[in-house]
């Protein structure tokens, strides 16, 4: 009865550990859950226009307008087309015939106008202005002039301050990884002692934003975003700043420096548009919000603060049109070095947004003022879906009516890639909303390849007007979006092929005006405005820019994944997940076999992309190259658009063959096809080629740099390991088996007694030698080193640490505390030679790579895994219980104190030493070497940020790891009192 009631008991035991591993396995599915549906992804139509020819050239010899600052500055824009038309420039104000002139039309209202001949129409001079633009416009890309009374069917057209202050040097490009997001124009002109402003750099960015605005007022745009708001206001009245605080100086060196800058756009009938992050913070801010509201983000007396801040600005800058507000990004990637003003992501509830904008709002209503809200949030708080999701727009703003609240969004069902659906929540709401485009697509290369976005803006367009009547605006990015330092060296109007990008800002415009404006006619006048007059170039180039969107969505983009709406790690990665972000290549296993997996019924459509992506590149190159050069206006722009056709070919050569090593791979890993190993190793091989050929043309090119191809050659270097893994798995598994099967020796049926039945270890009578002493230590220790090894390719040391660093941690710890560890040793060695055993067999048919694919892409293996190795990861305190009670006749609260000491040094230990590190400096070491997770989450957001992981976890478990500590080390005080008490 007594052995069957034990055996009773160890089926029990075996079910409760099962269980418990089965409760993990369970959450840990939860989490990496994979699941996809077919995205709605909008198809773009791109049609050339036609060759056309050039419209009659109007005679003019004069040019009269009122006395008005911006009707002169239009005049202007029509006299310099005339003169890029081949005209002589005609006099802007009284002069010879014809005349071009303005008349007043009190019908027409707001930017409205009418041409008739050669006379502008309008009843404002905004209207007078926008007519004067048009004609400009008309005549420099060879169109005829606008007829009939023209009203723009979108009132409020933003821009962002394009190139305006950011740095020129080559140096500041040199490394082309700088993934910085800061965002700040003035960062030139701030020095960090009194007078605190650089008054020879804000004369140069005063004059880069003169160039932006005249070039913005011409490509129809009515308004500019300028960013900027904390360092403005000093919170007068508020007790912010102590007196003598240099912020307070600060701020007012910057008030009398910048106000007359920004005014300029106002000047000239733009709003302007201050931009700012919340929370916005200063180190005296913040310590003087946790005073007044400990910084609870739901709580009036903290906004308060900020509406004191806000009529300030309105107050020291009236010529401010309102506030635009992000809350969806903050931190450090954000700050400007060597400024003590930051952000910080807090405003993450329902609550949270409604008090602040409630807040601001007050403000503006009192100033006549304008908020605009960016519903970009995504991932953070329970606000997190409010981009995408129209029932959380509802639960945020559906009650929030203003006049003066603008809700600003972006077109897409996510960030600014490709293969997205338009965003559904632009056909809902009742407030006013603005619809927000980036022209220098920032993961396409930030807008260093053709990118023709006419067709697919003017469909989203259409679309959110059709369904949705308070459709007011647009904003269009010019260059704004992503790391501004990363990428090519270009600069909107001052540096680098920027023409490019500016197409989209262009039709944009042309489109915010007239959504039924035809986009390949768009196009075709800026290619006339920008390149040549000659109708064959023109319609050479215009065939050329109706390949683009193809080659870039095909080269850029893996089409069977990335027409899904795919959720893997608990969230939705983008369409572009192969590139993270930017320009980082990534190798990481986590997405690639996320790929292959959703993309394993097409897989021959997925690599074949890539071969036509450079086919149509090439067609695009041969296009370009047949134009006459002697019909461009500027040889250098021909120039510069065969060198970038080159090397864009280049690239997709390369990401080709990268895309097929790597889904050849996980075909491999998945298959086991001989067939497909080798075409993995092929397309290694062209990788390997195509590579050292990028690097060579465009590892030291700032105008056009190689990509990044850290993360790349990381992933692959551990994919070439995984055959060699996996031999050494078997070896090393046969070797653990031959060590159970021949138990010659005490140590090894030591091992094999613990392993099997621990409770039978006390029963073995054989006195050790030193070499069986030795060996039940170094046996299980070099089995876990070992397989630990093979399990990271030889390659993350980092990872070896913490499981090596906790295994011995806490049998050293067991081991001081134990008299004759022998029986001890036994049974902590023969459990861990048990897991090692289970890991050893998950890594013996293709390696750590397809332990890995098993992991991420198949639910079934991955739950039976972790359910056995939690379950034996539980054993090993289970049979360390069973032998001190038994072989070593410790009493329960002796044993569980000691096993309480020996798990708590060892959480202690380490968590302290991730604690010290920094959780997310500990786990992008850690990723750096595994390759699991993208290289480039570290670089961008952060991993915790990303993944939403608490950044005091090691604190939290360096606590609980001492007070486990304690509570063993009271334990056994505990049970010696009471051993005394007893004599």
């Amino acid at each position: 009865m007594g052995a069957d009631h034990r055996w009773w008991r160890v089926l029990a035991s075996v079910v409760v550990l099962c269980g418990l591993g089965a409760v993990v396995a369970w959450q840990v599915n939860g989490a990496l859950g994979l699941s996809m549906r077919v995205a709605d992804v909008p198809v773009e139509h791109a049609n050339p226009a036609p060759a056309t020819a050039l419209a009659s050239l109007p005679a003019i010899g004069s040019i009269l307008v009122p006395d008005d600052q911006r009707l002169r500055l239009a005049a202007d824009a029509v006299a310099d087309a005339l003169v890029a038309r081949g005209a002589p420039r005609p006099h802007v104000g009284p002069g010879p015939g014809p005349v071009l002139t303005t008349r007043v039309d009190a019908t027409l209202t707001g930017e409205s106008y009418r041409v008739d001949g050669l006379t502008v129409a309008a009843g404002t001079p905004a209207g007078a202005a926008a007519g004067l633009y048009a004609v400009a416009d008309r005549i420099r890309s060879g169109a005829a002039l606008p007829a009939g009374t023209v009203t723009p069917r979108l009132g409020l057209r933003l821009t962002d301050l394009g190139a305006v202050g950011l740095p020129d040097e080559p140096a500041r490009y040199a490394t082309g990884t700088d993934y910085s997001l800061n965002s700040d124009v003035v960062g030139s002109a701030i020095l960090p002692d009194a007078p605190y402003v650089d008054r020879a750099a804000v004369d140069r960015i005063a004059g880069q934003y003169r160039e932006l605005v005249r070039h913005a007022l011409a490509q129809g745009y009515n308004a500019v975003v300028v960013p900027g708001f904390l360092e403005y206001v000093t919170f007068r009245g508020e007790g912010v700043y102590a007196d003598g605080d240099p912020h307070l100086a600060r701020a007012e060196a910057m008030v009398d420096a910048f106000a007359p800058v920004w005014r300029y756009a106002a000047d000239l009938g733009m709003k302007v548009f201050m931009q700012t992050d919340m929370l916005a913070l200063s180190p005296p801010l913040r310590d003087h919000l946790d005073r007044v509201a400990g910084m609870d983000t739901e709580d009036d007396r903290l906004w308060q603060v900020y509406r004191a801040g806000l009529r300030e600005l309105f107050d020291r800058m009236p010529f401010v049109a309102g506030l635009m507000v992000r809350i969806g990004e903050g931190g450090a990637a954000y700050q400007l070095p060597g400024w003590d003003y930051s952000s910080e992501i807090a405003v993450t509830t329902p609550a949270a947004v409604r008090a602040m904008l409630r807040s601001f709002l007050s403000v503006a209503g009192q100033a006549d003022k304008d908020v605009i809200f960016r519903t970009w949030s995504v991932g953070i708080g329970a606000v997190g879906d409010l981009h995408t999701s129209t029932a959380a727009y509802d639960e945020v703003l559906g009650d929030l009516h203003d006049d003066h609240l603008v809700v600003s969004t972006k077109y897409s069902a996510g960030d600014f890639y490709s293969h997205l659906p338009l965003n559904e929540t632009l056909l809902h709401g009742t407030q006013r909303r603005i619809v927000e485009f980036q022209s220098r697509r920032e993961f396409e290369d930030f807008g260093a390849l053709p990118n023709d976005l006419g067709p697919l803006n003017q469909l989203a367009l259409r679309t959110f007007l059709a369904e949705n009547p308070n459709v007011q605006g647009v904003w269009s990015w010019a260059q704004g979006g992503g790391p501004l330092l990363a990428g090519p060296r270009t600069l909107l109007l001052r540096q680098g092929f920027w023409q490019l990008y500016d197409l989209n800002t262009y039709l944009t415009g042309r489109l915010a005006w007239d959504p039924d404006t035809d986009p390949s006619t768009a196009t075709a006048d800026w290619l006339r405005a920008t390149f040549s007059y000659d109708p064959d170039t023109v319609a050479t180039l215009g065939a050329t820019m109706a390949l683009s969107r193809e080659a870039v969505t095909k080269g850029l983009y893996i089409g069977p994944y990335a027409d899904l709406s795919v959720k893997a790690l608990g969230l939705e990665p983008p369409p572009m997940m192969w590139i993270f972000e930017w320009d980082i290549v990534t190798g990481d296993s986590a997405v690639w076999d996320t790929i292959y997996v959703v993309s394993r019924d097409h897989l021959s459509t997925a690599i074949d992309e890539g071969a036509e992506a450079v086919a149509d590149t090439r067609r695009m190159r041969d296009l370009v190259a047949s134009t006459d050069a002697a019909s461009w206006r500027d040889p250098a722009l021909r120039k510069h658009f065969l060198d970038t056709l080159d090397y864009q070919v280049n690239l997709f050569e390369l990401l080709s063959a990268y895309r097929t090593t790597m889904l050849r791979h996980a075909e491999w890993l998945d298959t086991g096809s001989a067939e497909a190993a080798q075409a993995w190793h092929t397309a290694a091989s062209e990788y390997q080629r195509a590579r050292a050929d990028h690097l060579a043309r465009y590892g030291d090119d700032r105008d056009l740099p190689a990509y990044n191809l850290t993360a790349a050659d990381l992933g692959l270097s551990r994919a070439e390991r995984d055959a060699t893994m996996a031999w050494l798995a078997r070896g090393l598994l046969v070797l653990l088996l031959l060590v159970f099967v021949f138990r010659r020796r005490l140590w090894a049926r030591a091992l094999w007694t613990a392993s099997t039945r621990p409770w039978r270890l006390a029963g073995l009578r054989d006195t050790p030698t030193r070499a069986d002493r030795l060996l039940v230590w170094v046996v299980p220790g070099a089995a876990v080193v070992l397989s630990r090894a093979i399990q990271t390719s030889f390659a993350a040391p980092a990872h070896l640490v913490l499981v090596l660093g906790a295994w011995l941690l806490f049998s050293l710890v067991l081991r001081l505390l134990t008299r004759d560890p022998f029986l001890l040793a036994a049974a902590i060695g023969g459990v861990a030679l048990v897991r090692t055993a289970l890991l050893l067999a998950a890594l013996v048919l293709r390696g750590p790579g397809h332990y890995w694919y098993s992991f991420w892409t198949d639910p079934t293996a991955r739950s039976v895994y972790v359910t056995v190795a939690f379950a034996l990861f539980l054993a090993v305190f289970a049979s360390t219980y069973v032998v001190l009670r038994t072989a070593y006749g410790l009493s329960r609260r002796r044993v569980i104190g000691r096993l309480l000491l020996a798990a708590g040094a060892a959480v202690t230990v380490l968590g302290g030493l991730v604690t010290v590190m920094g959780a997310e400096q500990a786990l992008t070491v850690w990723n750096d070497q595994l390759a699991l997770l993208p290289w480039g989450l570290h670089r961008i957001l952060g991993i915790t940020v990303y993944l939403g992981i608490p950044t005091n976890i090691p604190a939290i478990a360096t606590a609980a790891g001492a007070v486990l500590v304690v509570a063993g080390a009271a334990l056994g005080r505990t049970e010696g009192a009471l051993r005394n008490a007893g004599r």
